[in-house]
């Protein structure tokens, strides 16, 4: 089942013109299948919160089964399902969660609230110049997950 409200983008192409083209705004990659339960679980979670987030984020899907996105899905590293990532005005937002990895967001969001105050956090840091921000989230409310380096 395809997401509604949500773009999907297929094409490296499509991904680097909606990062270069998201301007003053954070941009959410969501990184997933469509088969998984948990991207779909998060995926509503998107959806049910674009519209209030709408004037500080743009959001947007990523099907990482696509041949055309794997240098993204290599970049950062997509291994577990789903990963969301932040840009603003095409730069990188790292998110400190306290978890090994900066670079994304590994697993859903408990709920709407919680997606909305972490993009809050990001857009109001990346205003300020920042490149990375420390999640407002509670520790028990952040996914944890092992892991695993290659040739570390």
């Amino acid at each position: 089942m395809e997401s509604v409200l949500l773009p999907t983008l297929t094409k490296k192409e499509e991904i680097d013109r909606i990062i270069n083209n998201t301007i003053d705004k954070v941009l959410v990659l969501r990184f997933g299948r469509t088969s998984d339960e948990n991207c779909l679980l998060l995926d509503d979670i998107l959806e049910k919160s674009a519209r209030d987030v709408s004037k500080f984020a743009t959001v947007a899907l990523v099907d990482v089964d696509s041949d055309q996105v794997q240098v993204y899905v290599n970049y950062f590293d997509i291994t577990l399902f789903p990963s969301t990532v932040f840009f603003f005005n095409a730069h990188h937002m790292k998110l400190d969660s306290g978890t090994a990895d900066h670079t994304k967001w590994v697993g859903k969001f408990h709920e709407k609230q919680d997606f909305i105050d972490v993009v809050e956090v990001i857009f109001r840091g990346a205003m300020k110049g920042k490149m990375i921000v420390h999640c407002p989230l509670p520790p028990e409310r952040i996914p944890k997950f092992q892991l695993l380096y290659k040739d570390v």
